[in-house]
């Protein structure tokens, strides 16, 4: 599994707005400057943010961003899904035409793989954003 450049600056703007605390709302100008993150890629990745319900958008002249949750109730899994979808180290865990299972009768790439992932999952669950904050 590789972080895109998207998770990347999706992980800093929620860890960012956690700095800021939970009823903060952050102008998207302001995010973007401060994580130095394009403007247009910055909303992008707020509006996929925004719909997974890892933070929430406030419309109008005082308008924003904040976390929708608290900061110990959101994880790296959240917002690494909120961007790429959900995290598969190999396609033939998701889809079974493309698993030896069903040529041979065996597939141990396919049970090697699936306990990658489970731990994968585990660890990215396992880190919330106060964890990350209290690192700094």
């Amino acid at each position: 599994m590789k972080i895109t450049q998207e998770t990347d600056y999706a992980l800093r703007i929620v860890l960012f707005l956690s700095k800021a605390g939970i009823d903060n709302c952050i102008e998207a100008k302001t995010i973007s400057e401060s994580e130095r993150i394009p403007f247009r890629f910055a909303l992008k990745i707020l509006r996929k943010l925004t719909k997974a319900g890892v933070i929430k958008a406030y419309r109008g002249i005082n308008g924003g961003y904040a976390l929708n949750k608290t900061p110990e109730n959101i994880t790296l899994k959240d917002v690494v899904e909120a961007i790429d979808g959900p995290i598969c180290v190999n396609r033939c865990l998701y889809d079974a035409a493309y698993c030896n299972l069903n040529r041979t009768n065996t597939c141990t790439v396919h049970k090697a793989l699936d306990n990658v992932r489970e731990t994968l999952l585990r660890e990215l669950e396992s880190v919330n954003f106060k964890n990350l904050m209290e690192k700094e």
